[in-house]
């Protein structure tokens, strides 16, 4: 039996209409949602002009394995968090560029990037550990399937009410 714990992820770039085909198809499949306890993600949930954003309140491992690797396959960036399980595993944020490497980063369970010594070490500078932290606050950008119309803006006063990278988890 799989550990359970929440998940959520937030996945951006651009697509055509079929790849977003594609997918729905693995969004499904994962058993996803448009936001915690909610009912499974519906296309008409998506908001135009915003990162898409998918919760799992009792995701196995943590880990959103086919969304992941078909967001890489497709160079879709995203970000994604998972809680911890006691005695197996910490919380963590992968974040995904659209390109290049997966990388993940050790967090506590308010999604607060953390550094220990081993890593301040070996990273030699304040610098250096400041550049990890910003490498880690990767912003999202739009998911943007073609055919979109253009995004409505969001008044700067919404924005802040928003507040993403200060969400709660769980």
């Amino acid at each position: 039996m799989a550990d359970r714990v929440p998940a959520s992820i937030r996945i951006g770039g651009e697509i055509s209409a079929a790849v977003f085909a594609e997918l729905l198809h693995i969004i499904a499949f994962e058993g996803l949602s448009p936001e915690w306890g909610g009912e499974p993600f519906d296309p008409e949930n998506r908001v135009i002009g915003q990162p898409l954003a998918l919760f799992d309140e009792s995701c196995a491992w943590g880990k959103i394995d086919n969304l992941e690797a078909f967001c890489v396959e497709k160079s879709l960036p995203f970000v994604r968090w998972s809680g911890s399980y006691p005695g197996e595993w910490s919380p963590e944020r992968l974040v995904y560029r659209g390109s290049g490497t997966v990388d993940s980063y050790m967090i506590d369970e308010s999604d607060r990037v953390l550094l220990d010594r081993r890593l301040l070490v070996e990273l030699g500078s304040i610098e250096a550990a400041m550049a990890y932290f910003d490498a880690a606050e990767f912003e999202v950008p739009p998911l943007v399937v073609e055919g979109d119309p253009p995004p409505v803006p969001v008044p700067a006063a919404a924005e802040s009410a928003a507040a993403p990278g200060e969400a709660s988890h769980g």
